[in-house]
């Protein structure tokens, strides 16, 4: 894509309107919006007004006027971006935490004990189904390849625990094909969505997805450490509690009495008191991206992966993710054998993207507010850091944590 045809399609782009309701900074093209979304406009006039006029002026009368309810209010506003139906989501802890608690929930309504995942997953799902298991007495973790899920998957399988969108390669499963394949054999399943919800169309109740969980930072532009998500189909919140029985969840939790009794529906999912703050700064990032039509973030999402591809396939880069977008979320992996040093002297040039182990250029395509200029650009960028090999320089070979 030449400059000239990049700023061609800005000027017809529906979308173009949208990045002027994000603070981007000036000089930086920011492709790690799929790790961290940009700061919308909307979320610092929200959590300005919470702090000085909620909390500043009304105290602890702001329970009543609208915090207590937020995590629902801002539940039944992601459902509509996820395929569900009002009360089938409540916005909540971490990502990890909501996890754990559906893995251990799905597991002691089950008479079976295996969960089973894929090897190579985004190491926190891992991680806690490694300790959500040990919580369950019989309850085993098997995790297999990719090429071996489907054989792996019989009648001791209890919950398929599955990332929609691959967090490297952008590797997408078909959301109701393992659905209909896990149901086949008596098991639920479990998505991730954190790669997922805002970038690509998801529908979960077409799809008769059973659980789910996904971030607010990401593609939701919830802000750093955002509170995160989790999905119940209506038809299975009765007979799933949540093992982390926090007063939250409680049928009356304002009673105070000893005994725990869940609330109705997806209510019993809260543990501890809700993060207001958080809440203010997600609810504003996704009533931005409601706005927006998916079947234009959809198509905006193919063509900027299509330019960089091309500009990686001139440069002789491996292109780690699927070509065909039906196969992939909205972000592009990239191998090569220098990757975090390329990385660095891409962010040195104005370029933030992101490494992941052992070899993957990492770039998010967020169509909300990503121009066709911007990445065009960057290929360019790109190009100018291969042919002058600048990223060899010694200050680009220290890894960093983060990056």
């Amino acid at each position: 894509m030449t400059l000239d045809e990049a700023r061609a399609l800005d000027a017809v782009d529906p979308l173009a309107p949208f990045r002027a309701r994000f603070a981007l900074p000036e000089g930086v093209i920011y492709l790690d919006g799929n790790s961290l979304g940009p700061l919308p406009h909307a979320a610092h006039a929200a959590v300005a007004e919470l702090v000085e006029r909620q909390w500043g002026e009304r105290l602890i009368r702001g329970w009543n006027e609208g915090w207590i309810e937020a995590p629902t209010r801002i539940g039944d506003q992601i459902a509509r971006l996820i395929g569900a139906d009002e009360g089938e989501v409540i916005a909540c802890d971490s990502t990890s935490a909501n996890l754990y608690k559906l893995i251990v929930g799905a597991l002691r309504a089950s008479d079976r004990r295996v969960v089973l995942s894929e090897a190579g997953n985004f190491p926190t799902d891992l991680h806690i189904a490694q300790g959500a298991v040990a919580a369950v007495p019989g309850a085993t973790l098997r995790v297999v390849a990719r090429a071996d899920l489907a054989d792996a998957l019989d009648d001791r399988v209890a919950l398929l625990l599955l990332t929609h969108v691959h967090y490297k390669t952008a590797e997408r499963f078909d959301l109701a094909d393992w659905t209909a394949r896990a149901h086949a054999v008596g098991a639920r399943v479990l998505w991730d969505l954190s790669h997922s919800a805002g970038a690509v169309p998801v529908d979960l109740n077409a799809a008769r997805a059973d659980l789910a969980v996904g971030c607010g930072y990401k593609y939701l532009n919830g802000g750093p450490g955002a509170p995160a998500w989790l999905f119940v189909a209506r038809r299975h919140q009765a007979a799933l509690d949540n093992p982390l029985s926090g007063w939250m969840g409680h049928a009356a939790p304002f009673d105070f009495a000893d005994a725990y009794a869940p609330a109705p529906g997806i209510r019993r999912w809260l543990t501890g008191t809700p993060p207001i703050l958080g809440l203010a700064a997600l609810e504003a990032g996704v009533a931005l991206m409601r706005e927006a039509d998916p079947a234009l973030l959809a198509a905006k999402s193919a063509r900027l992966f299509d330019a960089l591809a091309a500009a990686a396939d001139a440069l002789g880069i491996e292109v780690a993710s699927p070509r065909d977008p039906a196969l992939r979320g909205s972000h592009i992996a990239l191998r090569h054998p220098q990757a975090h040093a390329l990385c660095q002297a891409l962010i040195e040039r104005g370029v933030i993207g992101d490494f992941r182990a052992p070899d993957v250029l990492r770039l998010g395509l967020t169509p909300l507010y990503l121009s066709h200029e911007a990445v065009a650009r960057a290929g360019a960028i790109l190009a100018e850091l291969v042919a002058s090999r600048d990223w060899e320089a010694p200050r680009f070979q220290t890894r960093r944590a983060v990056t």
